[in-house]
């Protein structure tokens, strides 16, 4: 049986990282639209669950400076919790005009696997994450994303799962 030609997309920066990792992963690519100055993932009739799209925040604690909290889209992190867990007393969103010279990625294409890979930053990761075992995350570009083991993200960008969630 012949293989159906497939259109090639090139691999981002974070595809090539789970290349060169080994990692098993699946590419999707969301639809998006624009919201003010802010391209947004248009997460409606894709046929994913929303619980399986995870939404990677940059944050900056107190004491450790910037973190990154990665939770479910549909949920809301808790501030207080991912302080605790981060050894911080209180952390708070890295304001908008600052996250692209924080973390290399604009606002809608953070991700854990490239932050993690430039910077080294914590990352702290909803452990219902690892109830679900496989999560959608960015690939750091509007509108790609990549599935893969939510284990094999933690161990890859040194993760500490938590309960972060409001």
């Amino acid at each position: 049986m012949g293989k159906k030609k497939k259109e090639k997309v090139s691999k981002t920066l974070v595809e090539q990282i789970l290349d060169k990792n080994k990692i098993e992963y699946k590419q999707f690519i969301f639809p998006t639209f624009q919201d003010g100055d802010v391209k947004q993932l248009n997460v409606d009739h894709i046929g994913v669950d929303d619980h399986l799209i995870y939404k990677t925040l940059a944050l900056i604690g107190n004491k450790t400076g910037p973190i990154v909290g990665v939770l479910p889209v549909d949920e809301h992190l808790s501030y207080k919790k991912l302080a605790k867990i981060s050894g911080n007393k209180k952390v708070g969103m890295i304001p908008l005009k600052d996250l692209i010279a924080t973390t290399g990625y604009e606002h809608g294409a953070n991700t854990p696997i490239g932050i993690y890979e430039t910077k080294h930053f914590p990352i702290y990761i909803s452990d219902v994450a690892k109830e679900q075992g496989t999560i959608i995350v960015s690939s750091g570009k509007i509108g790609r994303s990549v599935q893969l083991k939510a284990e094999d993200l933690a161990q890859l960008v040194h993760g500490t799962f938590g309960d972060i969630i409001e």
